[in-house]
């Protein structure tokens, strides 16, 4: 097949052949899984968006949702056609810490080990695994470090213009490019590599990144930034404080402790060793944006897309060290036991076990559902406990709305409490003739109330007691008739157990309390 497609011979004969096949093969264990589980609750949200184009969101910028809306036109909206970019996103990084590892002097398995220890860092792993704008972000950073290793390693300031695209299509997608922008400025300023500040090409570049994200501020101005507001909140009202400690440890045990060495040695590569003297900077930006997140509150994984050039310099450092005699063999030896402990952990990371048997092995590993949100797990992390549950809650609405009268149905409202129940109604609820939900939650608020009154509707409890219910929804409703629970025992156990309401006879109209109706969180 190789003399018959030139190309595939060259790549076979370069020293990315193995860096390849391990993105290939991270990319084909996650296309044979996507099926598996159900559609992530941000994945239904991110779809409502999608059929809601605009240069904001409360709780995202535009990128993702355009690339989604493309996507959907395009293939649908299946699970393997929603996730497939973000799959190939995450074998782009792989590529990415392989080229990475080269501009840093390293050899063929400096890079093939860069390329494994990305594989084996099950959060890495897992960001592909569902259509999120989480995988973009770690392709953004992963490509914005890379160009500015290549910057310095080849003295071409002049890319600073492609670094200044990719933080401007970065941004676009996460704001947690912003914080690699402002730890690189710092980083810089701590290192006689501050001198680049001052030249042309990275002002250009600058410039050009704001040019890109200038449409979503404007957005973000004209709405009263809720982006803030919502960041704030989360922050404050949603996260479980973490403390310094546990940030530490997290570090550890997302990245898999076997990877745990390779960063630790990509660290001193950059601030003591002497090839690294000229990008120490980088050792400072991990520094930098680790007090960043740990001070402000936030999650163990938000510093997960620093890691690849940290590995791509721990692998540089490890080649070196491994080429004696003494300790050749590590090189066989210390891969395959990364590759036996990402084995253990893949069905942490990918849904690759039925989940009856995932919940028995989680229980054989001693592994706890932990919550990094102010609410309580079920027997699964929530990372897939968000995948569980929509459809039977879009059918449980279904339910109650067929008990209506037509004339009843035509002028019914759904009315749910967060955006994950309400992108469940939009998506599932179509097959039972549903209309979309009204929701007050981050960008459904934006999305308004709708034209109809509200004289009839269906209304999901706020809380699980029945009397509380019953007086909140008593002063708005003349009628207020308690109907079906949701029932759904893998999901999040906030979602579990909700009473819907039927009420009839509404005091005023949506349209006049919606502005006090708004939660942004």
């Amino acid at each position: 097949m190789a003399d018959k497609f030139p190309f595939l011979r060259k790549i076979l004969a370069s020293d990315l052949r193995v860096p390849i096949m391990i993105a290939l093969a991270q990319l084909v264990i996650q296309i044979v899984f996507h099926n598996d589980y159900g559609y992530f609750r941000d994945e239904l949200y991110y779809i409502a968006c999608s059929k809601h184009l605009a240069l904001g969101y409360v709780d995202q910028p535009p990128l993702s949702i355009f690339i989604l809306a493309i996507t959907r036109w395009i293939a649908g909206d299946s699970l393997q056609a929603i996730r497939f970019l973000p799959s190939i996103a995450g074998a782009g990084v792989v590529i990415i810490a392989a080229l990475t590892a080269r501009q840093l002097g390293g050899g063929r398995f400096a890079q093939g080990l860069a390329s494994l220890s990305i594989v084996a860092a099950h959060v890495l792993l897992g960001a592909g695994r569902y259509f999120s704008m989480n995988a973009f972000d770690v392709f953004f950073w992963a490509l914005a470090i890379y160009i500015v290793v290549k910057i310095f390693v080849e003295d071409r300031p002049r890319l600073w213009i492609w670094f200044g695209v990719v933080i401007g299509l970065g941004l676009l997608n996460k704001y947690s490019v912003g914080f690699l922008c402002v730890g690189l400025i710092a980083s810089l300023l701590l290192t006689p590599s501050r001198k680049h500040l001052a030249t042309k090409w990275f002002w250009l570049g600058a410039l050009i990144a704001f040019v890109l994200f200038l449409p979503h501020l404007l957005w973000e101005i004209k709405n009263g930034l809720p982006s803030i507001e919502f960041m704030r909140n989360a922050s404050q009202q949603k996260n479980v404080p973490t403390p310094l400690l546990e940030f530490l440890l997290g570090q550890f045990r997302e990245v898999n402790f076997f990877n745990a060495p390779i960063w630790l040695f990509g660290l001193y590569f950059f601030f003591f060793h002497p090839d690294g003297k000229r990008l120490r900077f980088l050792s400072w930006l991990y520094v930098i944006l680790f007090a960043i997140f740990a001070v402000g509150n936030g999650k163990a994984y938000y510093l997960s897309p620093a890691y690849p050039v940290l590995l791509a310099g721990g692998s540089v450092i490890l080649e070196r060290s491994w080429q004696n005699r003494p300790w050749r063999w590590m090189k066989a030896v210390y891969p395959c036991l990364m590759v036996a402990l990402t084995v253990l952990a893949v069905p942490l990371a990918l849904p690759v076990l039925p989940i009856g048997k995932f919940i028995e092995y989680q229980k054989l590993l001693g592994f706890t559902p932990k919550s990094e949100e102010r609410t309580s797990v079920s027997v699964l992390p929530q990372g897939y406990a968000d995948e569980f549950g929509w459809e039977e809650f879009a059918a449980t609405a279904a339910k109650i709305y067929q008990t209506l009268t037509p004339g009843e149905r035509s002028n019914c409202v759904i009315y749910v409490r967060n955006y994950g129940e309400a992108a469940a109604i939009d998506f599932f609820g179509k097959q039972y003739g549903l209309p979309d939900a009204l929701c007050a939650h981050n960008s459904y608020w934006y999305w308004g109330p709708g034209e109809k009154t509200g004289d009839i509707a269906i209304i999901l409890g706020s809380r699980r007691d029945l009397k509380a219910n019953l007086d909140d929804l008593q002063r708005a409703y003349k009628s207020v008739e308690p109907s079906l629970k949701t029932e759904c025992n893998l999901c999040m156990p906030y979602e579990n157990g909700r009473q819907f309401f039927i009420c009839r006879g509404m005091e005023t109209t949506f349209q006049n309390i919606w502005p006090s109706e708004r939660f942004v969180i």
